[in-house]
């Protein structure tokens, strides 16, 4: 299982691609890493995965709850028991901290575990039962029955900036799994190794537990193509994405062209804006300053959730915070981005705020030197007018770079916060003297944002079941969705309602005897009967 051989993983086959080849490549040494030789895949390939996947469906949604549940704990611990191969694979691939993928294989091992922890639950089958009602009038009700069921194959692509936990068994592969649909995982090109080493564990734990083998295929292909030819496969119905808005959209676009459209669960792009209201910066606005600094710097800032703009009113304590951070920041050390890509992007995008009139650079991080790919971190101030006329200012810097917004007063604080595209996250710094302000501006937030933190920083996502990681577009796609947390699993589930169907013919979550235990609302009331 530990082995990296350069193969995909299509059903139980190990199957070497013929449309071209790809070397690993270490950003920390700007050097391919020799072997093995990656073969790509295209659509012979695509449509193998495709159909194993479709042939499998039936057979893996009806397998008992306890089963599909035994089936992410045994993948969680197949990749316990990669050991350090794994992480000193993802080490070389991406550049990241060991301590930092450690850190991220438990969240994804915990992921799966929280969703096989959902499974057992059923509740995410929302069994509601209106039984019938044969003497009511003017007109009698028909038994009414309901469950939902998995969409069908799910395509998800590996992201960039976390090859564990949003990659081939992340998090939207374990809730589409949890959901009873097989998943076909094109990896991303950053982590190739990581990627088969993961794919080979859960593909041991399909022939493990005795599923269909087209549960679960793993596809490397370069480029576009083999990415769109999956989208736009008849076969599969729902996509999980992690990247660019410009990534994000690509498939949105043929997801919507094809003859049956699907849905496409896209995180793109957010800046996470963090609201300073005066009397906590007035309190502690040197502490909030290094803070600050820490989350904005935290893994090259390469999160999606990096706090990328400041907001702030007047004069009062904000250049305390100012010199704070910048001087926190200027003992920062730059850091190994992921790849040679993000790296320029990195550069570019803080090349087109130094070329902002009006926006001063006020403290940078310590110089890369000759470090290969290492982002210096970078801190500007402008004011509200400022932002407000120029959206190059309001454009993800995707790296350790943020921006503080100087307003006027709180009503032009609340222009900004209207102004702003939807985000993931926003954050207010707030001590009890500012409950008046913040309530005037969390209505707008609430409006714009899918998760708003009080007195922290927005790096850090935790797996729970409250957890929600979405937000209005452009930072997700559908913002009724997380695409973090228990509820992530309803991205690939639907309704279906059983009228008057013969108890034996019913799903086991909505028969008379309720063999599985489940809480279930029985006209209107909740039972577990």
């Amino acid at each position: 299982m530990s082995q990296i051989t350069g193969e995909m993983l299509i059903g139980a086959q190990a199957v070497r691609g013929q449309e071209g080849q790809q070397r690993a490549f270490n950003p920390a040494t700007h050097a391919d890493i020799p072997e093995p030789v990656f073969g790509q895949g295209g659509t012979a390939e695509v449509d193998r995965a495709a159909l194993l996947a479709s042939q499998a469906f039936d057979t893996y949604r009806n397998l008992p709850l306890e089963r599909r549940a035994a089936f992410l704990e045994a993948i969680a611990d197949n990749i316990v028991a990669l050991g350090d191969v794994l992480i000193e694979r993802a080490h070389a691939e991406t550049g990241l901290p060991v301590a930092r993928l450690q850190g991220e294989r438990g969240r994804t091992v915990g992921q799966l575990r929280l969703f096989a922890k959902v499974v057992r639950d059923g509740r995410f089958l929302g069994a509601t039962i209106d039984p019938a009602l044969p003497e009511r009038q003017p007109m009698p009700r028909a038994d009414l029955r309901l469950a939902k069921v998995p969409l069908g194959p799910v395509a998800v692509f590996g992201a960039s900036n976390f090859p564990l936990a949003f990659s081939v068994a992340g998090g939207d592969t374990a809730s589409a799994l949890a959901a009873g649909a097989p998943v076909i995982v094109k990896a991303h090109g950053a982590h190739l190794g990581t990627s088969e080493l993961v794919g080979r564990a859960i593909q041991k734990a399909v022939k493990d537990i005795g599923l269909p083998e087209g549960v679960f295929s793993l596809l490397f292909g370069a480029g576009r193509k083999i990415g769109e030819a999956l989208v736009a496969h008849p076969a599969i119905k729902a996509v999980g994405f992690t990247g660019s808005r410009q990534g994000g959209l690509a498939l949105v676009r043929v997801a919507n062209a094809r003859q049956e459209p699907i849905p496409v669960y896209a995180e793109m792009s957010s800046i996470n804006p963090v609201f300073l209201l005066p009397a906590a910066l007035a309190a502690r606005a040197e502490a909030i300053g290094k803070g600050f600094a820490d989350s904005l710097t935290m893994g090259a800032g390469q999160f999606c959730t990096n706090p990328g703009m400041v907001i702030t009113i007047g004069d009062d304590h904000v250049q305390r915070f100012i010199t704070a951070a910048g001087q926190a920041l200027a003992a920062k050390a730059a850091q190994t981005m992921l790849t040679p890509g993000i790296h320029e992007a990195y550069l570019a995008g803080t090349a087109k705020v130094d070329g902002v009139d009006g926006v001063e650079k006020v403290a940078q991080g310590l110089p890369a030197d000759a470090q290969p790919n290492a982002a210096q971190a970078a801190l500007y101030v402008t004011d509200a007018a400022r932002l407000l006329s120029s959206p190059a200012l309001e454009e993800e810097m995707f790296g350790p770079a943020s921006i503080v917004i100087r307003a006027k007063d709180f009503d032009e604080v609340l222009r900004i916060a209207e102004h702003l595209e939807g985000q993931l996250t926003a954050t207010l710094q707030i001590d009890p003297d500012d409950h008046e302000l913040a309530r005037r501006l969390l209505p707008v937030l609430e409006r714009k944002v899918g998760r708003i933190l009080a007195n922290g920083f927005p790096t850090g996502v935790e797996v729970s079941h409250a957890m929600v990681h979405g937000g209005p577009f452009p930072s997700t796609s559908n913002a009724m969705f997380t695409s973090v947390g228990a509820t992530a699993i309803d991205r690939f589930l639907r309704p279906v309602c059983y009228q008057d169907l013969p108890d034996a013919l019913r799903p086991q979550a909505l028969q008379d005897a309720n063999p599985l235990g489940l809480w279930r609302v029985v006209d209107g009331e909740l039972k577990r009967a």
